[in-house]
């Protein structure tokens, strides 16, 4: 009977086991609390940065990442030493024609333009034409390219209009100017960019001076 009892009591677990089991508790779950604010922490961080960076990059695609079409237009057209005697065309002086065009550039980057032409037509029929050397418009700045085109005397006398001209006392020309280039900024955004651009020109053979003239560019990317 005492056998018995004795294995029936179960010693009790020491006051001190207990103390020390709950004080593992608290120090895990203050382990555990913090640890999860840190993680908050860093996830919070993490997203402000993203967001930084997508305002950067947002902010840079409207500004310098984009691209605008640069400005061309014709400033002056000049017609020299086009003198007719008496309904006839000297073959012995050159006519030229010098043209001012005007490149305005409003993008953050460098617009490099290569070599490009001018042609100039006389009622369809080609009397001349220039070629523009390459260069470039700074970010944000303006640049004038000044061309000089000869005109060949025998190639307008050969128009079959010419007399009917004369009697009108003008002068219908037209010409074509055609530029090729490309913006490209921190070699991530390349555009590349022609611009077509087409006069008429009238000249007034009584009083030696362009009368009218109208210019239309066309910008393709």
């Amino acid at each position: 009977m005492a056998m018995a009892e004795r294995e029936q009591i179960k010693p009790l677990a020491p006051t001190g086991y207990q103390t020390s089991s709950s004080g593992e508790e608290k120090i895990l779950a203050k382990h555990s609390k913090f640890h999860h604010r840190k993680c908050i922490k860093c996830f919070g961080c993490f997203t402000a940065l993203l967001l930084i960076v997508a305002v950067i990059m947002l902010v840079l695609a409207f500004t310098v990442f984009h691209i605008r079409d640069p400005m061309v237009r014709m400033n002056a057209l000049t017609l020299t030493n086009l003198n007719f005697s008496r309904g006839a065309l000297s073959q012995d002086v050159n006519v030229t024609l010098i043209a001012e065009v005007f490149v305005k550039n409003p993008n953050a980057a460098t617009f490099r333009y290569d070599n490009s032409t001018t042609t100039i037509y006389y009622h369809g029929a080609t009397v001349g034409e220039a070629r523009i050397p390459s260069g470039k418009a700074k970010a944000r700045r303006s640049v004038s390219l000044n061309m000089t085109v000869d005109i060949i005397p025998s190639k307008v006398l050969a128009v079959q209009n010419l007399s009917s001209d004369l009697i009108l006392g003008q002068l219908n020309v037209s010409s074509y100017t055609k530029i090729t280039g490309r913006v490209k900024v921190l070699n991530i955004v390349n555009k590349h960019v022609v611009v077509d651009m087409n006069c008429t020109i009238t000249y007034n053979i009584l009083s030696r001076e362009i009368q009218n003239q109208d210019c239309h560019p066309d910008v393709h990317v």
